[in-house]
């Protein structure tokens, strides 16, 4: 990862109408809160995780990311998901997006 992206974040938020670029930040917020209070993903399906053990409303939120701008969209999300919170946290968030899009975790 650049200096240039650490500072003024990944290309593909940065190259969104300002609207758009508004709306995924707001989205990055709620998935950092998601992965701080809950994580992506669960040992058992119930409350916020869907029967995959999956976070429901992060799997909403990456297809709602996928729709404004698909994979490169989504990687640069997940790519700033690590830097806020980290590694393990953003290898779960891979998997709860699993088939959305044409996301491979």
């Amino acid at each position: 990862m650049s200096l240039f992206s650490r500072i003024f974040g990944e290309a593909a938020i940065r190259a969104l109408p300002a609207q758009q670029r508004a709306e995924i930040k707001n989205k990055i917020e709620k998935l950092v809160h998601i992965g701080k209070t809950d994580d992506f993903l669960s040992l058992v399906p119930g409350g916020p995780f869907n029967y995959q053990c999956h976070h429901k409303e992060a799997r909403q939120i990456g297809e709602d990311i996928n729709a404004m701008g698909g994979l490169d969209l989504m990687t640069a999300v997940r790519k700033t998901i690590k830097r806020r919170l980290d590694e393990v946290l953003a290898e779960h968030l891979d998997h709860a997006w699993k088939d959305i899009g044409d996301w491979q975790p």
